[in-house]
């Protein structure tokens, strides 16, 4: 007869209890596993939809291209009466969806699930969706990229509430980030957006989330677009000690152009002045004074509309660009933002920086004109955003100038510290209050 032996210290025994209970804590219908579903099936559409996005905006561009071309003067009476109906149309249906998106995020992280009903819900994203095409198509100078965002984090929230799983602030900032990461196609960006922005608290258990739904978005994303790099393989460097004066002065000019884009922002959303208060009496008739001011500048100059990327892609490879670009942009970003339309400024803001680096390379003409450029980029987007690591990162992976990696480092802490001496508050920190629930 066998001799029977005891159970060995730590040894278990698969009971058909034992295996029911693990079915419950990690099986299909385990709150685990349908958590790490609606994660993957989330990132998947971020990716889908980040794409598609992308492809709506740039046939949008390029229709308004070929219109504006045709028929010149027509945007000075177009544009305005655009721009005027979006914010009616905006402010009666979906006001959830005015300006970014980045902002509509982060005040969403403090109840995201009441979010999931007004500041990321699905009427709110379609109708974001929809008027910032719809901008593009009227020449404003406006951005996916920030829309892209929200629309990211409301894909996210619907996977969670379709799967029945608790929704958390940590998962909002997954969706936004991967809507960075499949928007540039920069996955290093997208996560340090997330700690920079997005995230006020970080925490391990939210950078696993991020990491996650960044490498699947964005694989869904590349294998969809192909593997590119949003400004070409420019590949810019600079000698050393170019660099030393370069960079700083990149800084200083950066901080203080996007510091005080910055502060005039946060003055016309949250601001007491006389026209602030106008504009809010008026808010229809202001969004059309805006969209003259754009057509002007757009039908006087005819580089400032949309994005700007492709004058800021020729200012990059090194194309001479009229000095005047940075400042015009400037002012129709601006003019844009303000109206109170849905739409973004990460690429708007892309372009004055390339158009201040353009002015910057008559100070250094014997440098090379891609490398002042990138450091213009970096320091006005530094300035505007203060995010540092996110727009080092971001210029590094659109343009694959990692050879300036140290002198876009050193541009954009000085810019973020000479921005902060303009504007004290983050601008869409400052936005995002105008979100906060209640």
């Amino acid at each position: 007869m066998a001799e029977s032996h005891p159970p060995r210290p730590g040894y278990r025994t698969w009971t058909p209890a034992r295996y029911r209970a693990l079915l419950r804590r990690q099986g299909p219908r385990s709150v685990k596993f349908r958590t790490r579903l609606a994660i993957l099936i989330g990132a998947v559409a971020i990716g889908l939809a980040a794409t598609l996005f992308a492809k709506g905006a740039d046939m949008a561009s390029e229709m308004f291209g070929h219109f504006a071309a045709r028929y010149h003067w027509a945007p000075l009476v177009i544009t305005p009466l655009l721009f005027a109906a979006l914010v009616w149309i905006t402010r009666r249906y979906v006001p959830l969806a005015r300006g970014s998106g980045i902002p509509q995020v982060m005040a969403a992280q403090a109840d995201p699930e009441r979010a999931t009903q007004g500041l990321v819900s699905v009427r709110t994203v379609v109708g974001k969706a929809g008027l910032t095409l719809a901008a593009v198509l009227g020449g404003a100078s406006v951005g996916r990229e920030g829309p892209t965002v929200q629309i990211a984090a409301a894909i996210m929230g619907l996977t969670h509430r379709i799967l029945g799983v608790p929704l958390r602030g940590a998962v909002l900032i997954a969706g936004g980030a991967a809507g960075v990461a499949a928007a540039f196609n920069t996955p290093l960006a997208g996560l340090l957006f997330a700690i920079e922005e997005l995230a006020s608290a970080y925490e391990q258990k939210v950078t696993l989330l991020v990491i996650a739904a960044i490498a699947i978005a964005g694989m869904v994303a590349q294998s969809v677009q192909g593997d590119y790099v949003y400004f070409g393989l420019i590949g810019a460097h600079m000698p050393i000690l170019t660099a030393l004066v370069a960079a700083p002065v990149a800084g200083i000019v950066g901080g203080l152009a996007g510091g005080g884009f910055a502060r005039l922002m946060l003055a016309m959303a949250t601001g007491t002045n006389g026209l602030t208060r106008w504009s809010k009496q008026r808010p229809v008739l202001f969004a059309g004074i805006c969209g003259l001011v754009v057509a002007g500048l757009g039908v006087g100059t005819g580089l400032t509309w949309g994005t700007g990327y492709g004058a800021a892609r020729a200012m990059i490879v090194g194309v001479d660009a009229p000095l005047w670009f940075g400042p015009a942009k400037f002012l129709a970003t601006l003019a844009t933002a303000v109206a109170g339309l849905p739409g973004g400024i990460f690429a708007p803001s892309l372009s004055v920086g390339a158009g201040l680096g353009n002015l910057l390379c008559s100070i250094f003409p014997g440098s090379p004109a891609s490398a002042i450029v990138i450091l213009g980029m970096v320091g006005y987007f530094a300035g505007v955003v203060r995010a540092p690591l996110t727009a080092v990162i971001i210029l590094s992976e659109t343009t694959a100038s990692r050879g300036l990696m140290l002198p876009m480092f050193a541009a954009a802490f000085i810019a973020d510290g000479v921005s902060q001496l303009v504007c004290r508050e983050k601008l869409y920190h400052g936005l995002s209050r105008t979100f906060a629930m209640r």
